[in-house]
């Protein structure tokens, strides 16, 4: 009796926010794969690069949708093979979803706030340039060096757990194959 009360309280705003973590096992893959990321250094690279091309903010509209979660959000969208639509929903439906977005609690608010509309992820992927994506692939091998995942010698980057012996082709492999190619 004591959950469902909790979850009246918090289906009408007035309760206590839910945490993410209590909803997401450590074992769970989406949970897994975002805590390999160096959050803080990603988002760090792209607000600087963002503030050296598009310094103007405007203080209209809505508040701006963190960069954690859009930067989360493009990169789920990819490693699940799914549509901008199907990973904003997600975003309002699965707490591993929200888990990887940085957003540690939720609670259901009337101003839908946390709420990421397709175009506004299509605008985000538009302002990454190719230095930009450069600097974040840096960053984040760096950071699985660090951490011992992978070696120098043969760096090949694949951020998303998958079953043995899956024949996904990623950009890295392309990337890999076509250095090999030139190479010769």
């Amino acid at each position: 009796m004591g959950l469902v009360r909790y979850l009246q309280h918090w289906l009408s705003g007035t309760g206590a926010p839910l945490h993410v973590t209590d909803f997401v096992p450590d074992t769970h893959p989406i949970r897994q794969w975002a805590d390999t990321f160096p959050w803080a250094a990603l988002v760090a690279a792209i607000e600087h690069s963002f503030a050296q091309r598009c310094p103007q903010q405007s203080p209209r509209g809505r508040r701006p949708v963190p960069i954690r979660v859009l930067l989360a959000l493009e990169l789920l969208k990819h490693e699940l093979g799914g549509s901008d639509e199907d990973i904003c929903h997600r975003l309002r439906t699965d707490f591993a979803v929200m888990y990887a977005c940085g957003l540690r609690e939720y609670q259901a608010p009337r101003s839908q706030g946390h709420f990421v509309l397709p175009e506004t992820l299509c605008e985000f992927r538009g302002r990454i340039d190719e230095a930009l994506m450069d600097e974040l692939i840096a960053i984040q091998a760096a950071a699985a060096m660090e951490e011992g995942l992978v070696s120098p010698a043969h760096l090949v980057i694949d951020t998303f757990p998958c079953e043995q012996g899956s024949q996904r082709v990623t950009d890295a492999t392309t990337l890999y194959k076509a250095q090999k190619k030139r190479a010769r």
